[in-house]
């Protein structure tokens, strides 16, 4: 259980984030959709996990075309939540147990029901005529250029008030904020210090990269296909990732607005920000330029790791690109969160070498440099729902489906009692179904030693109590085997970490002058060490203090 919150500016330094989606975590009304209540009815489950903060996706006012990333009010909670009364005492529990709060700051765009875009939209003279991306027609009555939506087809839409185009990242009915603006942002941040002042903890800033858009509105390029590129804009069947993203977003004035927050942010004490980066194979590049400084972001993640792979070589290659590029920056690592198919379904093979890759992977997890962040039923081994048309709900599932399926197979009902109605999500239907597969995997079908469950929790007390994996350095260890092995040191201490991410037993000499003082394995996993060899079984893990 976590201890009760004690100052610390650095705390996020390290910190290991649960990533909560209120609507399919606990419904206490009783209408088949999670609120804010259910949340602090289960904030003591979220703390014996011994974790250091919460994420919450958004929980505003919101005519949740998007489910709640399209906001009409900043500063209020939509009804479906509750209220901010509700907010405030999940709050106060939350720091009563010991854990920070997190919430979801989607400020890149707006619901086309917000009151700015409703005056932006009435005429091309009122107040907030420039608040967004308005732009004429080409002669031929097409749009402006050729950007895209990530949700599908041209990124702007016709407004037959205005006779002209706005812009959208995103759905339709998301309209793009003119952040060259200086009243927009005044706004903008005004709507960040309301959270403040009620004593949030940090702040999640959703596609932290598109803010800015060219003024000129140039075209995008076609991308050139790059097989070493680590970052992808959109799933293949999605022509967004077809361009080359240059003048859309990721702009240099992007900075200045992030100083502007970060500055707003050190007004209080121990407050902390993680943007989130889409931005293909310019990421780490883009991580770099936001957390450098330590007058911007706090921290950033990437979707490099939320792919397919899950191999030696890849996460290498992944966590290499950052170091290099990101000198004096911080990363947030993640497999899994409310956008991507479920790691387990990634990773697994085979259903019955799932929980093996979910307590690998949380060890992997547990043991690289940055701060991490788990996804909601990823502790259950939760795999991907696998859900008909009918059911879906993600606009961007209903789009592409059946080449791509949205992102409702990860958003389904937390399972928490195998036997009763709905899991003990709720007591009627709820807004997505919870899949019958799940519901062997409750959380009170895993208290018993051994579990998945369980091996999270052992899993993160152990990097809890070793000071190298919180903020220590990390150096890999070069290898001629697929193994993916490096050390953490921090305050004298030094660990060697090895983890055979194969299918079949591997064994790496220890490198030369190298000496392991004492075996200090990791939860779950008992590898063998012997003349100088780490003898590591299928999907394996070593861990071992170096003698210094």
């Amino acid at each position: 259980m976590a201890s009760p919150l004690k100052s610390n500016p650095d705390w996020w330094r390290g910190a290991v984030i649960y990533q909560v989606y209120p609507r399919s975590f606990q419904d206490s009304k009783g209408d088949g959709l999670g609120d804010l209540r259910g949340v602090t009815q289960r904030l003591p489950y979220i703390a014996s996990l011994g974790v250091d903060a919460i994420w919450l996706s958004p929980f505003f006012t919101s005519p949740m075309a998007d489910m709640g990333y399209d906001v009409s009010d900043y500063c209020d909670v939509d009804p479906m939540f509750g209220t901010l009364a509700d907010f405030d005492a999940m709050l106060k529990t939350a720091h009563r147990l010991g854990i920070k709060v997190i919430i979801d700051q989607v400020i890149s765009h707006t619901s086309d029901q917000h009151p700015w875009f409703k005056e932006s939209r009435s005429d091309r003279t009122n107040p907030k005529s420039d608040w967004y991306v308005w732009a004429d027609p080409k002669p031929d009555g097409t749009a402006p250029n050729n950007w895209m939506s990530i949700f599908g087809g041209p990124g702007w839409e016709w407004d037959g008030v205005r006779k002209q185009y706005y812009m959208h990242n995103f759905l339709g009915s998301q309209p793009d904020l003119n952040f060259h603006n200086p009243d927009v942002q005044e706004a903008l941040l005004e709507t960040v210090r309301f959270w403040l002042k009620r004593g949030v903890d940090g702040f999640r800033l959703d596609t932290v990269n598109f803010y800015f858009h060219d003024k000129e509105l140039r075209d995008n390029p076609p991308l050139v296909y790059d097989p070493d590129a680590i970052g992808l804009d959109a799933p293949d069947v999605n022509p967004y990732g077809m361009q080359n993203h240059l003048y859309d977003k990721t702009q240099p004035e992007n900075i200045g607005f992030l100083q502007r927050f970060r500055a707003l942010l050190d007004e209080f004490d121990d407050r902390a920000s993680v943007g989130e980066v889409g931005d293909g194979a310019r990421s780490l590049k883009t991580v770099a330029a936001y957390t450098g400084g330590g007058d911007k972001l706090h921290m950033c993640y990437t979707f490099d790791l939320l792919g397919p792979d899950f191999t030696a070589t890849h996460i290498r290659r992944c966590v290499s690109a950052f170091q290099d590029a990101v000198t004096d920056g911080w990363v947030c690592w993640a497999f899994s969160n409310h956008d991507v198919t479920r790691h387990i379904s990634r990773f697994a093979q085979t259903m019955e070498e799932r929980e093996r890759v979910a307590k690998l992977a949380i060890s992997v997890l547990a043991a690289l440099r940055g701060s991490i962040c788990l996804y909601q039923g990823e502790e259950l081994a939760l795999p991907e729902a696998e859900l008909e048309l009918a059911d879906l709900r993600d606009p961007y599932g209903i789009r592409f489906w059946p080449a791509f399926k949205g992102r409702d197979g990860c958003r389904t009902p937390m399972v928490w009692e195998k036997d009763t109605d709905y899991a003990g999500f709720s007591s009627v239907k709820p807004w997505l179904p919870v899949p019958a597969e799940h519901r062997p995997l409750a959380v009170d079908q895993q208290e018993e030693a051994g579990s998945v469950l369980d091996h999270y929790r052992r899993t993160l007390a152990f990097r809890r109590v070793h000071a190298p994996l919180l903020d220590g350095s990390m150096t890999f260890l070069e290898t001629n085997q697929d193994i993916l092995a490096f050390t953490r040191e921090k305050a004298g201490e030094k660990l060697l970490f090895v983890f055979n991410l194969h299918r079949g037993p591997q064994t790496l000499p220890l490198p030369k002058g190298m000496r392991i003082s004492e075996v200090v394995p990791m939860p779950g996993f008992a590898p063998q060490i012997e003349d100088g060899e780490i003898m590591l079984a299928a999907m394996d893990v070593f861990c071992g203090r170096i003698s210094l």
